[in-house]
């Protein structure tokens, strides 16, 4: 059993930048870990991806240019680096882990179903 925390959230202004963070008790048996968000009558999206092993990003259109994963080896933590926020990115912001035998086409897709385990999540809002 994996256990993951997020925090960083946070009130910011459009424009403006937020640090999310992502503890995982372990990486025993990880593949891969996930950064999504689920906005007010929405679906859950991802966002971007970082397998563990190995370290490659992964990025949706959405985000490409704006969000940035990064892993802190030293802490078992991995980072969301967010910036020009603007207003659609308000929601609650998540990260996944995907274990070792998922497909790495799941992961580089975020598929939601092959994530197993979930933070409580963080929320973002991005308001003046």
């Amino acid at each position: 059993q994996v256990h993951l925390a997020e925090s960083g959230g946070g009130l910011v202004q459009p424009g403006g930048s937020l640090r999310l963070s992502c503890a995982a008790s372990s990486t025993l048996g990880l593949g891969a870990i996930g950064w999504f968000r689920q906005a007010p009558g929405k679906e859950r999206e991802g966002l971007s991806a970082m397998t563990v092993r190995d370290g490659v990003p992964f990025y949706k259109d959405s985000v490409l240019g704006r969000f940035t994963i990064a892993r802190d080896n030293a802490r078992n933590t991995w980072i969301l680096q967010m910036n020009n926020l603007k207003p659609e990115d308000t929601a609650i912001y998540y990260c996944a882990a995907a274990t070792d035998a998922t497909p790495r086409l799941h992961v580089q897709n975020m598929r939601i179903r092959s994530y197993d385990y979930w933070g409580q999540g963080t929320q973002v809002t991005v308001s003046s």
